[in-house]
């Protein structure tokens, strides 16, 4: 693993969210996309949150990775 690897807590906070273990979860929870979504386009984000996934991946950053593993945890949850 990378040891410059962020976190999905750094990813929470970078999108100015809570990054406390419980509050991610209720996110989680609470944010599910369709199968078949991108996770920038779903409805809970701001522009500004919107963009900044979109610049993750586009530019493969350092958040790259994380924000996939996000995209992940919100279409495997079911409700």
């Amino acid at each position: 693993m990378n040891a410059s690897a962020r976190t999905l807590e750094e990813l929470f906070e970078q999108l100015g969210l809570s990054s406390k273990k419980i509050h991610i979860e209720l996110f989680i929870e609470k944010h599910q996309l369709k199968p078949g979504s991108l996770l920038p386009d779903a409805i809970f984000w701001t522009l500004n949150q919107k963009t900044f996934l979109i610049e993750a991946k586009a530019d493969d950053s350092e958040w790259a990775e994380v924000v996939d593993q996000l995209a992940c945890m919100l279409t495997r949850t079911s409700r």
